[in-house]
């Protein structure tokens, strides 16, 4: 699937910075369910909330540092939407890893890779982006 690198054929596009608590996580999340229903594609909406969540909650446990922001950018550009999650910590990139029966956490990059049709990262001269994208028919 190709990456969305300009605002060329963008039909929206949507940026909020967010601060590193947990009621960020749920803000954002409900906040794009919004707006994926605004855009005509309800039937994404929980999907999209989905991966908000576990890219933010991510970018929350591993990527913010105590005052600093991360940002959730949602871009509808035809048929796919990205959305894309940034943090200031560079040095720490995501890998998907298996967890077992009992751990609480360390599932939220399998469920992107499922919910997903792709996925990745892009490291920034500070911070590093964690991206998806759905396909939205």
């Amino acid at each position: 699937m190709a990456e969305v690198n300009s605002q060329e054929g963008v039909i929206h596009s949507d940026k909020l910075s967010y601060t590193a608590y947990p009621r960020s996580v749920s803000l954002a999340r409900r906040r794009a369910a919004r707006l994926i229903e605004e855009w005509g594609h309800g039937d994404q909406a929980g999907s999209v909330a989905l991966l908000v969540s576990e890219l933010a909650t991510n970018a929350l446990m591993h990527g913010c540092f105590r005052g600093r922001l991360f940002q959730v950018e949602l871009t509808l550009t035809g048929d796919v939407l990205r959305v894309s999650v940034s943090d200031p910590r560079g040095e720490l990139l995501p890998e998907p890893r298996p967890a077992s029966e009992n751990e609480q956490f360390g599932r939220g990059l399998l469920i992107v890779q499922e919910v997903a049709s792709s996925w990745g990262v892009e490291e920034r001269s500070v911070g590093k982006t964690v991206w998806c994208e759905v396909c939205v028919e």
